[in-house]
């Protein structure tokens, strides 16, 4: 169960991870305050703070379906034609 911690893949593919959800973080931030700035004084707080709180939960609920993708074992959409056939699961 814990071998995974041994492997320098994963802790390589997690810094990556980590490193890219930190310079995605930095980017909503810069985009959310540049589309704050055209608001009223008034506006802005409530603006940033919206627009934060709807990007985590954004990137929560896609890690989740990512998470539900990669874990599925039968393809969740099948295609059939006469000359191909196939399907798309996570995996």
């Amino acid at each position: 169960m814990f071998e995974i911690f041994t492997s320098p893949d994963a802790w390589i593919a997690l810094l990556t991870l980590t490193f890219l959800e930190i310079v995605l973080g930095i980017d909503n931030i810069i985009f959310i305050s540049i589309a704050a700035g055209k608001l009223e004084p008034a506006q802005r707080k409530k603006a940033t703070n919206i627009g934060l709180v709807l990007a985590m939960v954004m990137r929560i609920v896609l890690l989740f379906g990512i998470s539900l993708l990669t874990s599925m074992k039968k393809p969740f959409w099948v295609f059939d034609s006469e000359w191909i056939t196939g399907g798309i699961s996570g995996q």
